[in-house]
């Protein structure tokens, strides 16, 4: 029997992961979200007045806020970041307010202070956790670094200064 027509039977097969927040098929369109007002059309999500006769359903971002289930954390602290604890925030909800407009499903879910030199921030999507810890670390040096989970399904970023 020649092995290479059948090929290794000791290989273990990789089961496919669903995430139920991925869009495997498309909306119709037109599609609004009942809860953020985000429009679905043209095979993405905007921020465009919907119209009157749009199909409704909730976002995938707005499930994920309701469901408590984030795809990104963002973990800054240190002493430095106690003292400039207001200003990094600031240019927190600034990038999130830059990616939240070009891209509707990437938001903050949630900024929890952990103690007085830390806080988490939850997002509904990886991009944003990244461009906050990338756009902190820019802006005020320190050590930053992240990294993937899930099949790059979620993110973990963490900034110390």
């Amino acid at each position: 029997m020649d092995k290479g027509q059948y090929g290794r039977r000791d290989r273990l097969v990789k089961e496919k992961r669903h995430d139920t927040y991925r869009e495997y098929g498309k909306w119709p369109e037109p599609t609004v979200c009942t809860k953020c007002n985000a429009l679905f059309l043209g095979g993405r999500w905007s921020w465009k007045k919907p119209p009157a006769d749009a199909n409704r359903t909730t976002c995938p971002a707005c499930q994920r806020v309701a469901d408590n289930y984030p795809a990104g954390y963002v973990e800054l602290k240190g002493p430095f970041f106690r003292i400039h604890k207001e200003e990094i925030l600031n240019l927190v909800r600034n990038e999130e307010k830059l990616e939240k407009g070009e891209h509707p499903l990437e938001r903050i879910m949630a900024i929890v202070e952990e103690d007085e030199d830390a806080v988490i921030i939850t997002t509904t999507g990886i991009h944003v956790a990244r461009r906050i810890g990338e756009a902190v670390a820019k802006s005020y040096q320190g050590d930053f670094e992240f990294r993937y989970g899930d099949g790059e399904k979620s993110i973990r970023v963490f900034w110390t200064r």
